[in-house]
């Protein structure tokens, strides 16, 4: 769209602006508009629509796999059915009657307690919702803070991590962690709606945001209305809690905060604890005044970084006086909470009743253990490390004698490995449990370290040093 702007001779915009150009003193120059300006001003539910930005949210999708909605409509089966209804559905869309689904309701149980819920959507309202998202990523975008690094192309939680660092570095040595309570659950539709369209004028894809944010959640059967909140589990729920927390984070600028946020979980640093505590009162006035989401008075706190967890990953006290260094940097390490979420899950592929064979445990190790590690490569203290893979030796040892049965075959088991008979005959009489003989001298040589590298174990500490070596 182009935007239409009078100017008159004397610079101004004078009294006889809606006079005819060709009887009055004024002259009418048609302009263009910025390139921003064109972009939120144009039909963008064309855009939307257009074969190839289809396609692009088609394949993203189908990367992303997750499963199916409430249409019981799995990824494998979408791809066909995409073929033959294409254009019906491009045609729904551009005349306004497309109808989003209900999404399906997924409960996830949180680590400190509580669940989370998710709202999984149908594969073909991932689809739009993924065009949309592409769409408006490009307008929406440049505008955002430097400070936020939470589901924005170029940008990671890694990112977030080491801004953080630095803020701690050059002396703040308290955060301010402002928790946000079910975020996603409480967004305000008509808040948001009304910071779209300051930068959206097509009112036909305002129209289809809106029906996205009001499509109901599906439990047993039952589809409940949803007045409030952006089902979390869709591809177009993360822009939009960064289009919604935008505005704090302007205003966190304009106060000359230093802070990093990632989706809603947003850490501020100050020097001192009772600066700490201010920012922390102003900032729940802020948030509850103009955007309405739910502080969340038992988790939000003002600390130090050591004692705190953001996105995984805590710092030492290097910087406080209990251990100065002479450059007074922090060190990254593992956040105790990502420490016991990581043993819950290897407990789960270690349980001695799933009755599968030792090497396919190793390989599903493994397969964990490589993304695990690849997303805390960041971490300076490699002693947890060496701590995590004594921990798994002994889980994995304790696999294998509960595998072998019978202390007898325990004990062929050892002597087979090159352990002598003397030393492993009382295996023959022992009552003790896998737990306890998984701790034995004998039986911790015979399935040592190298044992499992014989099988294949991921060796942490050796992989987390190529990690660290890789720019």
């Amino acid at each position: 769209m182009v935007q239409q702007k009078l100017l008159f001779e004397d610079g101004g915009h004078g009294p006889d602006r809606g006079r005819n150009p060709r009887r009055g003193r004024g002259v009418l120059q048609v302009h263009p508009a910025s390139k921003e300006t064109q972009a939120s001003k144009a039909p963008l539910l064309g855009q939307v629509v257009h074969e190839r930005t289809l396609e692009r949210a088609w394949k993203a999708v189908r990367r992303n796999w997750g499963g199916p909605g409430v249409d019981g409509m799995t990824v494998d089966s979408f791809g066909s059915w995409w073929e033959e209804n294409r254009q019906r559905i491009v045609d729904e869309l551009r005349s306004g009657t497309y109808q989003p689904q209900p999404v399906k309701r997924c409960e996830i149980p949180k680590l400190k307690g509580g669940i989370r819920v998710l709202g999984v959507p149908t594969v073909l309202d991932r689809v739009v919702q993924q065009a949309i998202t592409s769409v408006l990523t490009p307008i929406f975008d440049p505008g955002f803070s430097e400070h936020s690094f939470g589901f924005r192309p170029g940008r990671s939680a890694h990112g977030a991590v080491l801004q953080a660092r630095g803020f701690a570095a050059e002396g703040y040595r308290w955060v301010v962690d402002v928790d946000l309570k079910s975020f996603f659950d409480h967004v305000n539709h008509d808040i948001l709606m009304g910071r779209l369209a300051k930068r959206i004028e097509d009112r036909d894809l305002l129209r289809l945001i809106r029906r996205f944010l009001r499509a109901g959640m599906m439990d047993g059967g039952v589809v409940s209305p949803r007045t409030a909140g952006t089902p979390q589990g869709g591809q177009l729920s993360p822009l939009l809690s960064n289009v919604l927390l935008g505005e704090w984070d302007k205003e966190l600028e304009r106060r000359g905060h230093r802070f990093v946020r990632y989706a809603d979980d947003c850490n501020i640093y100050v020097q001192s604890k009772r600066a700490g505590e201010r920012v922390l009162a102003s900032c729940r006035r802020f948030l509850e005044r103009r955007l309405q989401p739910v502080v969340n008075e038992g988790k939000s706190a003002v600390a130090r970084p050591s004692t705190q967890t953001f996105l995984g990953y805590s710092m030492t006290q290097t910087f406080l006086g209990y251990s100065m260094t002479a450059n007074r940097v922090p060190k990254l390490r593992l956040g105790s909470d990502s420490v016991v979420r990581l043993k819950d899950r290897l407990r789960e592929i270690l349980r001695r009743t799933r009755g599968r064979s030792i090497g396919a445990i190793v390989f599903e190790l493994n397969q964990y253990l490589r993304g695990w590690l690849g997303y805390f490569r960041l971490i300076e203290t490699p002693s947890v490390l060496k701590k995590l893979q004594s921990w798994i030796q002994r889980k994995l040892r304790c696999y294998r004698i509960k595998q072998l049965g019978r202390a007898s075959r325990l004990f062929w088991e050892l002597k087979r490995l090159g352990l002598p008979a003397k030393e492993v005959a009382w295996l023959l009489s022992t009552s003790r449990g896998p737990w306890r003989l998984s701790r034995n001298p004998q039986v911790h040589q015979g399935f040592g370290p190298c044992y499992w590298a014989h099988l294949g174990l991921l060796d942490l500490p050796a992989a987390w040093r190529r990690f660290a070596s890789t720019p």
